[in-house]
């Protein structure tokens, strides 16, 4: 499947699982404006649609990545807001579609990735970077903030201080820095990136789906509530789990060595 959208470039691996979201603007860095926003939240329907069309579970990965060879997304189309009314400018829809998407979606950041482009990579549940790349929230210079909660997702991924300083200073910092920070999973030599990055979401990719799912689930659980109510959460999956084929396949795999388990969601 290869699907072209407006500002956004869609294609889908049968034989993986895999999906990949092409930010495409890049003449403009891949900035966000509205056309972006809408067919990036069309593009995860139509995955959404093709999963829910499939026996068991079609799409197994989604990765992010922008176009070119500069950016990942350089943030806000800054001609297209503003001057605009408050309410005009509501990325929210994109980055809902983006976390709640129910496959793990990876953001593949080469280059810069900064203001709404860095929201939407936080929105994402894996962040990997080249070593080249740069993020970092310049909307201080405009005298606005992040205003898709950057702040708030990176205070929960680092601390209050680090997202305090990065926002407040608009400092664009190396992938090294956000790496120490705890705002990226990995970062990778640039000769070495698309390899790397390959190699992991095909692992991802290889996991039994159901319980991929279910992990990503239970990440967002226990960011937004509290220790017990994710424990809750954790024993009441474990047990509908146990009841899936792709558990009983990886049972199966595991006491029999010479045994390749195929799982296929169901």
């Amino acid at each position: 499947m290869h699907d072209e959208l407006e500002a956004v470039v869609v294609a889908f691996d049968e034989d993986t699982g895999v999906a990949t979201l092409t930010l495409d603007r890049p003449d403009s860095l891949n900035a966000l404006n509205a056309r972006m926003r809408a067919d990036i939240v069309s593009g995860l329907d139509r995955l959404a649609e093709r999963d829910a069309d499939a026996e068991g579970v079609a799409v197994r990965a989604v990765v992010l990545e922008g176009a070119g060879e500069k950016a990942f997304c350089a943030g806000a189309d800054i001609n297209e807001f503003s001057g605009s009314s408050p309410g005009a400018f509501e990325p929210h829809t994109m980055r809902d579609s983006v976390s709640e998407f129910p496959a793990p979606v990876v953001a593949k950041i080469d280059g810069y990735c900064l203001g709404g482009g860095l929201e939407l990579a936080l929105a994402c549940d894996f962040r990997l970077a080249s070593e080249s790349s740069r993020l970092g929230f310049p909307e201080v210079d405009l005298g606005i903030l992040p205003g898709a909660g950057g702040v708030q997702y990176v205070a929960r991924l680092a601390n209050p201080a680090v997202a305090t300083e990065l926002a407040t200073t608009g400092e664009h910092i190396t992938a090294e820095r956000a790496d120490e920070v705890g705002i990226l999973n990995h970062v990778h030599p640039d000769d070495e990136f698309e390899a790397e990055v390959t190699g992991f979401v095909e692992t991802i990719a290889e996991k039994p789906p159901l319980a991929v799912r279910a992990i990503k689930d239970s990440g967002n659980v226990a960011a937004e509530s509290d220790l017990h109510e994710g424990r809750k959460y954790d024993r009441r999956v474990f047990a509908t789990l146990l009841e899936t084929d792709d558990h009983a396949e990886g049972a199966r795999a595991f006491a029999e060595d010479d045994y390749d388990p195929e799982f296929t969601g169901r």
